[in-house]
């Protein structure tokens, strides 16, 4: 068996790689796992690496605002979990810190996910790979994971072979890929990785309760999701919005965004700044949306059936998706406290308009209780309480 990637991958020159110190035991320890060894010198030799040119091996380093170890494992398995999903109930593997999970050591360039079977073996140096395809690969018909009876070092040989070997390992293979390592092009000035320490729970098990089953409206949001000390509207004034709007808007939405101001929900929902003046106000975002969603529905109106805002009953969007999602009002004739909540989805037909007012919609929302095309939501295995959370902006974004 091989042992060293050294014996067939040669540093780049134009971006060699380099190490980055590493605390295996304290590593280990939070993992709760004896990692193989040949992982544990290929990270202590090159660091963060970019090996032939297409697989991202990932060590336990960080970098600020590009990558932390932590994070991005706890996120791959999440995303591993859901998609294990569409496969028969007997065939989903389990994935860490479920006992015997798979455990991801890298990714691809086409979305590929690389992990090792921590089942194959009480001996870590025995762990095989499994991969995770993300589409066709020769060799794999319509499935996409796969399982290798090789250890991570002859599986990255396997990629740059020359020949095919015999017997040839089960299941479609990468590449072949140039023999090379390189430091991973997004990671110039990773450093070493502490883990994260135990924290005490946010919430009581009286407050989890309040928040995920018998509280309502502003008060178990601001549980949920702790608004800012001082939330950023902007430098104008309601009654100048109103007046630039020629409408109120809703008693709701005002409310919550004198407690809130504008933000970013969980990573994914974006409130725009309502009394910013200037180029980026809040009436450009709703003619950006406005303009956009006329030329989609040019030709094309039964996909698109909403009237825009100011028509009558028009669309008037005051919030968007990292995905292009936009969440607002059907401005329906008489009060504006009275306008239903309605979801432009981007990967979707249109939905009806939303039964709730906007408040109980983010709450159930953040709760993983609402589940409707347009709005992103949690899965099943998922904590809302470690999804909820709200960030706000300031003077410098431009939503």
């Amino acid at each position: 068996m091989t042992s060293d990637i050294s014996t067939f991958a040669i540093p780049s020159t134009g971006r060699p790689p380099s190490s980055v110190p590493i605390d295996w035991a304290a590593v280990e320890d939070w993992l709760g796992l004896r990692l193989p060894t040949d992982y544990r010198r290929l990270a202590d030799r090159y660091g963060p690496l970019d090996f032939g040119e297409y697989v991202w091996i990932h060590v336990p380093c960080v970098q600020r605002d590009r990558f932390d170890y932590g994070e991005w494992l706890r996120a791959t398995h999440r995303q591993a979990r859901i998609e294990a999903r569409a496969l028969p109930e007997a065939e989903r593997p389990v994935f860490h810190p479920e006992p015997g999970g798979l455990l991801a050591w890298g990714c691809t360039r086409g979305s590929d996910v690389l992990f090792w079977d921590t089942s194959a073996s009480v001996d870590p140096d025995k762990w095989t790979v499994v991969v995770r395809h993300s589409g066709a690969v020769p060799g794999s018909g319509l499935l996409r994971w796969h399982r290798y009876d090789l250890t991570l070092t002859d599986y990255l040989r396997h990629t740059v072979r020359d020949a095919w070997e015999l017997p040839s390992p089960p299941g479609p293979l990468l590449g072949p890929l140039p023999g090379t390592v390189a430091r991973t092009a997004f990671l110039p000035d990773a450093e070493t990785w502490t883990p994260p320490r135990p924290v005490t729970p946010r919430l009581s098990e009286a407050e989890r309760r309040i928040v995920l089953e018998t509280g309502t409206g502003l008060d178990a949001l601001r549980l949920l999701s702790p608004p800012p000390e001082r939330p950023y509207l902007g430098n104008g004034s309601w009654g100048g919005l109103f007046a630039e709007l020629g409408t109120r808007l809703p008693g709701e939405y005002v409310r919550l965004m004198d407690v809130y101001g504008a933000g970013i929900w969980s990573g994914w929902l974006r409130l725009h700044t309502p009394l910013r003046t200037g180029e980026r106000r809040f009436l450009t975002h709703i003619d950006d949306a406005a303009d956009a969603y006329r030329q989609l529905k040019h030709g094309n109106e039964s996909r698109y059936p909403l009237p825009i805002w100011p028509e009558p009953g028009g669309f008037l969007p005051f919030a968007n998706s990292i995905d292009g999602d936009y969440l607002g009002w059907l401005t329906e004739d008489g009060d504006p406290d009275t306008w239903p909540l309605i979801v432009w989805p981007r990967h979707a037909n249109q939905g009806p308009p939303l039964k709730g007012g906007l408040i109980d919609t983010l709450l159930d929302w953040q709760r993983g209780t609402l589940v409707t095309h347009g709005l992103a939501a949690l899965d099943e295995d998922d904590d809302p309480v470690e999804f909820a959370d709200f960030r706000p902006w300031d003077d410098r974004a431009h939503w």
